[in-house]
Order: C-alpha cells, then structure tokens, then sequence
C-alpha cells in the first residue's frame, strides 16, 4: 500500500517532495505503515515525515506546521482518530491545498482529493464466504488468511481543480470511481 499511496500522489502531484504522514500512535498497526513509506520513500524522491496526532488540536497544529515544507503532501493513514476527525482533516488539506491520499472512500466523498484501498464490500462478501463455512462446521484454525485481492481508487476531480491539480490520464484511467 505505501508504494501505491506515494505512487499516486506523485503521479498526481510531480513536485511533491514531503509527504505528512498522519497517524495516531496509540495505533498498532501505524509502526508497520510508516516502515514501509519511508522504506518506499527514496523510489519516488518523496521525504516522508511522520505527524503523530491524537484530536482535534494536535492535527490542527501537525498540519499548520507542514504547510510551511517545501513541496508539501498528506497521507492520512487508516484509523479510527483520522476517521473520527475526516472533516477536519479534509478542511485542512483543502484550505491549505495541500495534495492528499486517504485511506477510505468517504474521505474523498467528503471533499479529499483521493483515496485509494482495498475494496471494502469485497472484503465483506468474502467475510461473510468464512462465517458461512464456519457454520457448517469448519474450524476456523484451518481457514487461511486471505489478503486483500481488489482495491479501489478513487478521484474527487472538483478538489484537484481546487488544489491546482490537472489529473493526468494515465491516473484517471486507474480510477473506479470519479468523483465530481
């Protein structure tokens, strides 16, 4: 996920040079999405800098003092504070027009620039595809972890217009949903 995200903000975003990376560090699985962006950092001469958040005030300030970075970007990564505070975040990235990747769709649906992740209603079907066979009897220590197989990208055109942003081609053409 960490190459995609960097991938797709510098598709859309070429000058780009610092990613904010805003997380919430009561989150265990952030340690293992900040190695892997500032492992795939270097590929997409991006400097990822990491913006531990916890509320409201602690974004406010994360974000207000990013904006004076040379090149400036967000990724929001997956977790319920980010998600609890999606507004506030999206105001921000916009007020600022900073270029932004979200970990959800409803990010984008709220006014973020893009989000791109697995496919929800595809994990939930293939949930409900383990609950069913464990009811008819199979241990559920015998069913293999599956990872994610889809993933969906998502592209709020009004707000790249807003940001400054012209979406070339070659990204909207990855999009499954264009949002307008």
């Amino acid at each position: 996920m960490a190459s995609k995200w960097l991938e797709l903000l510098k598709g859309v975003a070429p000058q780009v040079a610092r990613v904010a990376i805003i997380y919430n560090p009561q989150t265990a699985p952030y340690a293992s999405f900040l190695r892997s962006i500032e492992t795939a950092g270097p590929l997409f001469a991006i400097q990822p800098i990491a913006m531990p958040i916890q509320d409201a005030g602690t974004i406010e300030k994360a974000i207000e003092a990013f904006t004076r970075e040379t090149n400036p970007s967000l990724l929001v990564l997956p977790d319920v504070t980010t998600t609890f505070h999606e507004k506030l975040i999206v105001k921000l990235a916009a007020q600022h027009r900073l270029p932004a990747i979200y970990p959800w769709r409803h990010f984008v649906t709220a006014g973020g620039l893009m989000s791109y992740a697995a496919d929800l209603p595809d994990l939930w079907r293939r949930a409900a595809s383990y609950v069913d066979r464990v009811l008819k009897g199979e241990k559920p220590a015998n069913l293999p972890v599956q990872q994610p197989t889809k993933f969906e990208l998502v592209i709020n055109l009004t707000t790249a217009k807003a940001v400054g942003l012209t979406i070339p081609a070659s990204i909207l053409s990855l999009a499954d949903d264009l949002i307008e």
